[in-house]
């Protein structure tokens, strides 16, 4: 009865063709909103223990966060050709387990008395190599699953699983860090992460591994770094979204530290206000689909970064008081909704545009391609901080936005992009070695 009960209610909340009809699909969709509910722990308790438990400085939060870069920039790249080898399920639900143990040590370096900024770096580098091996596998996974000409449908219903939760975690958040402490609440998402990776362990997926004609691991390489390159689309993409993400973390790097320091916001405070970031995130991913339709997926991508920079502006120019914890919640609704447009329309594209055999190696090379420039943002977000002022370099992170978002209008093909592209011819091994002679 129970099970005729669900199915009636999915028939009536859920139209006729909604992915989340789909078994398996939904499966999936639901680990990312179990492992999307922890991650707002996290995304408030690590900082929060640098800022306040540990007194970090904006130099040391700037670490931090290249720290969880460091693994992309290393390890990107062969981990591409690795996973066009594998299977990419175990990998992404070893991936949840991992993450569950780094972040379970943290209250556990606490309660010993060994907690320091390098345990944090420690976790945070553990952190980053997850997500740039499970990552990978996670968004190929979802190509296993759906269709192709749905998958900026299927990253706008990820994103609002992971929207939910940002909805109702920072609160559940807030609390916990009141209650427990920054580092004790962090136990429960490593609760999240495993419960996580328990639902994900039996998603059946179909998976046809590929490998290079002579198994070669630098041709394979090598392979995947010229269809990348010979992409207009891939490159343009990669260049425009690489120079936001220098913006993004230098705003990343000192936000907590404007409203805790300059803003005079408790821990509860912050963790109250995020449920803004979650609110514009619920609001994009339900509409982010109908926009890239209507607009077509590089315009949608161009208006959230115009967004994300409105928003940095807006809290660099905030005063302190009631206007100031305004203007914070303000900013991080504007991120949520600028950042759904850019990510579901940026990935849907790139895996719109590659063949199967080469979804690995082109999604470790975009992401490398992308976060290069990360950490050397946060790091420069992190000197502006220290050595003109923190809301300096929330202007700066505005600024540059904006003059991205008007850049690449002008002088980029992204604008002429109205729908997603077929997966494009995949470079013959042969043609490798003359592309590189």
């Amino acid at each position: 009865m129970p099970a005729a009960l669900m199915v009636r209610w999915r028939e009536r909340l859920l139209p006729q063709g909604d992915l989340l009809r789909d078994a398996v699909y939904r499966r999936l969709w639901t680990s990312i909103l179990i492992s999307s509910f922890g991650a707002q722990v996290t995304m408030l308790a690590i900082p929060l223990t640098a800022a306040v438990l540990l007194h970090a400085t904006p130099t040391q939060m700037g670490w931090l966060t290249t720290v969880e870069l460091l693994p992309f920039v290393l390890f990107s790249l062969p981990a591409g050709v690795w996973l066009d080898r594998v299977r990419k399920l175990p990998l992404y639900v070893g991936g949840e387990v991992l993450l569950a143990l780094a972040v379970g040590s943290v209250p556990l370096a606490w309660a010993l008395g060994w907690l320091s900024m390098g345990w944090l770096y420690a976790v945070g580098f553990v952190g980053g190599l997850v997500h740039t091996v499970a990552g990978s596998a996670a968004q190929i996974v979802l190509t296993q699953v759906v269709p192709r000409e749905r998958l900026v449908e299927a990253h706008a219903r990820n994103s609002l699983a992971s929207s939910s939760a940002e909805v109702a975690g920072p609160g559940v958040a807030g609390v916990l860090i009141r209650v427990l402490g920054a580092p004790l609440a962090l136990l429960a998402d490593a609760g999240m992460l495993l419960l996580s990776a328990y639902v994900l362990r039996a998603t059946p997926v179909q998976e046809n591994l590929q490998r290079s004609l002579r198994g070669s691991f630098w041709r394979d390489l090598r392979e995947g770094l010229v269809f990348v390159a010979r992409q207009r689309l891939l490159w343009t993409l990669a260049a425009c979204v690489g120079l936001w993400q220098v913006a993004h973390q230098s705003a990343i790097v000192v936000q907590i530290l404007v409203a805790t320091r300059q803003l005079g916001m408790s821990e509860s405070a912050v963790g109250t206000s995020y449920i803004a970031l979650g609110a514009g995130t619920v609001t994009a991913s339900l509409l982010g689909d109908r926009i890239s339709r209507r607009f077509g997926p590089g315009p949608s991508l161009l208006a959230g970064f115009a967004l994300t920079g409105v928003g940095w502006l807006l809290l660099a120019a905030a005063p302190t008081g009631p206007w100031g914890v305004a203007a914070f919640a303000l900013n991080l609704g504007l991120f949520g909704v600028g950042a759904v447009l850019i990510f579901i329309n940026f990935i849907g594209l790139r895996q719109a545009v590659t063949p199967e055999p080469l979804l690995g190696r082109m999604t470790s090379t975009m992401r490398w391609l992308i976060l290069l420039p990360a950490g050397p943002g946060a790091l420069l977000g992190g000197w502006i901080g220290e050595h003109i002022g923190l809301r300096a370099a929330l202007a700066f992170a505005g600024l540059a936005a904006l003059a991205l978002a008007a850049a690449a209008a002008l002088l980029s093909s992204l604008p002429q992009v109205r729908r997603l592209p077929q997966p494009a011819a995949r470079v013959p091994f042969e043609a490798l070695d003359d592309a590189t002679t």
